[in-house]
């Protein structure tokens, strides 16, 4: 046991061992940004920094970054696939749908501004004279129920211009 040789050796096997093991941890944890460089991901830098935060979670992250890295293909990006054709029939297209477009929308603001001229004269119809109610020509007596008097009980009554026929509610005293 008092060979110096073997000591050395050694000595030398494990710094060799825990060299090979942390140059090992780092180059499988580089994976998915090798994989994302080669397949021209638009997120590899994104990969690669939690690659390096991965490191310190234990590799917790590592799974998800291969995954993240194996879903994208330059090809057909992120799988959904875009047909495309002759760049003259899709401008010719493009212009014929962008007119009709634009009709459609000016049918629209036609259409909004009909209704908005029919909202604006049903209100100034419906301030004037309430939807449902006709004019009379006689005083009419109200009970104040919410009042702490009784108007007409005192003989007090009030002039009303119309009433409101299609009462839905009752006052509540």
């Amino acid at each position: 046991m008092d060979d110096p040789f073997l000591n050395y050796f050694a000595l030398f096997l494990l710094f060799f061992v825990v060299a090979v093991m942390f140059y090992g941890i780092i180059a499988i944890h580089d994976i998915p940004h090798r994989i994302a460089e080669a397949r021209h991901h638009p997120h590899q830098d994104a990969i690669h920094a939690a690659g390096w935060v991965s490191l310190f979670t234990l590799h917790a992250l590592w799974p998800f970054l291969w995954i993240w890295a194996m879903l994208y293909k330059p090809e057909r990006g992120w799988g959904v696939r875009h047909e495309r054709s002759s760049p003259s029939a899709s401008s010719a297209e493009a212009e014929s749908d962008l007119s009709a477009l634009r009709q459609r929308l000016a049918d629209l603001e036609r259409k909004f501004e009909a209704a908005e001229q029919k909202d604006s004269e049903n209100t100034r119809r419906s301030v004037s004279m309430p939807t449902g109610s006709v004019p009379l020509e006689e005083d009419v007596v109200l009970p104040a129920a919410h009042a702490e008097k009784n108007l007409s009980q005192q003989g007090k009554v009030v002039q009303v211009s119309g009433v409101d026929r299609n009462l839905t509610r009752r006052a509540k005293g």
